[in-house]
């Protein structure tokens, strides 16, 4: 059987086919992402701009014809920050729906959440002891406090990328003042809005999800190519994040935009990106972080399987 999941993020738009094997475990057929900036200006005006909501809609249009095309039998599409915080967000989702013909569920922060802890706990498999799970979003931020499946704590914070990088805008070299700036705005919001569980938790393994710390791990392997298997796992240390800052520091945004491994759209999120790393580091006193290929919308595909096969999937091979 082969299933599909669509992740239609504040900035990315991202799509997973895979057949499922049994009840146990699944094989990816396909997989691609797309940046939209569906949560462009969204933080000022409190609804999508027409532009973003027409970039998006192709995207996921041409996402459902693919996999169609593909032979998936079950779509599931799943909206998240934008489209949940937006005024006109389920109008977008209605329109979404009519243009495919296939239901769109706009989750809320913490089912957000839950599902990306699915898709991390499939990927790297058990970890023994406390686990905080973070998922650095365009529009939001997602913490799961967990111990194998019970789920401690979770909140989403309205603490994305997209409006951190509209803020803070950095399109030539970056100044430390104005750096740290953002990262001292980062921290407080930390401070004043992460639960007291997760603030006072001694976590075992930090695991973060998304594109930034993916991004992160990339160019911390000196990857030329992008490669999924070396990134997932790859375990990122303060110090080497602490680098790769200074080193992006000092490009324009431009010259980020042209590193490898690290996509033109993602070139203005990736110091705000990075910002959120280092105060969650610190926030949570540990000095490294272990990165997840596997979030929300392989959380999504769990939920999928469950539903058609009553169990679920053990941990990706």
């Amino acid at each position: 059987m082969r299933l599909c999941a669509i992740d239609v993020g504040s900035n990315t738009v991202r799509l997973l086919v895979a057949d499922v094997l049994g009840a146990g475990a699944w094989r990816i057929a396909d997989q691609d992402q797309t940046i939209t900036r569906l949560g462009e200006s969204l933080a000022h005006t409190g609804v999508l701009g027409e532009a973003p909501m027409a970039r998006t809609l192709d995207a996921v249009r041409a996402y459902v014809e693919r996999a169609s095309r593909l032979g998936a039998r079950d779509i599931r599409i799943v909206a998240t920050s934008a489209v949940r915080e937006a005024s006109n967000g389920r109008a977008f989702a209605a329109g979404v729906e009519h243009a495919t013909g296939r239901r769109v569920d706009v989750v809320s922060g913490e089912v957000e959440a839950r599902l990306t802890l699915r898709g991390v706990r499939y990927g790297l498999g058990a970890l023994s002891g406390s686990m905080l799970t973070f998922d650095i979003g365009g529009g939001s931020t997602e913490y799961v406090l967990s111990r194998g499946d019970d789920v401690r704590a979770v909140i989403s914070l309205r603490l994305g990328v997209v409006p951190l990088a509209e803020r803070f805008p950095f399109p030539a070299h970056v100044s430390r003042a104005r750096y740290r700036e953002l990262e001292d705005e980062v921290r407080r919001r930390l401070d004043r809005e992460l639960p007291e569980k997760i603030r006072t938790a001694r976590v075992e393994h930090l695991v973060g999800t998304a594109g930034t710390v993916t991004a992160l791990a990339a160019l911390d392997l000196g990857l030329v190519h992008y490669d999924p298997d070396r990134v997932h796992g790859h375990v990122l240390r303060r110090a080497a994040v602490e680098r790769l800052l200074a080193r992006l520091c000092d490009l324009t945004v431009e010259e980020r935009a042209a590193l490898p491994c690290l996509e033109p759209g993602r070139a203005d999120l990736i110091i705000p990106g990075t910002a959120i790393v280092m105060a969650t580091l610190d926030r949570i006193a540990i000095d490294e972080l272990s990165v997840s290929e596997y979030g929300l919308r392989e959380g999504v595909l769990v939920d999928a399987i469950e539903d058609h096969h009553g169990s679920r999937p053990s941990a990706a091979p």
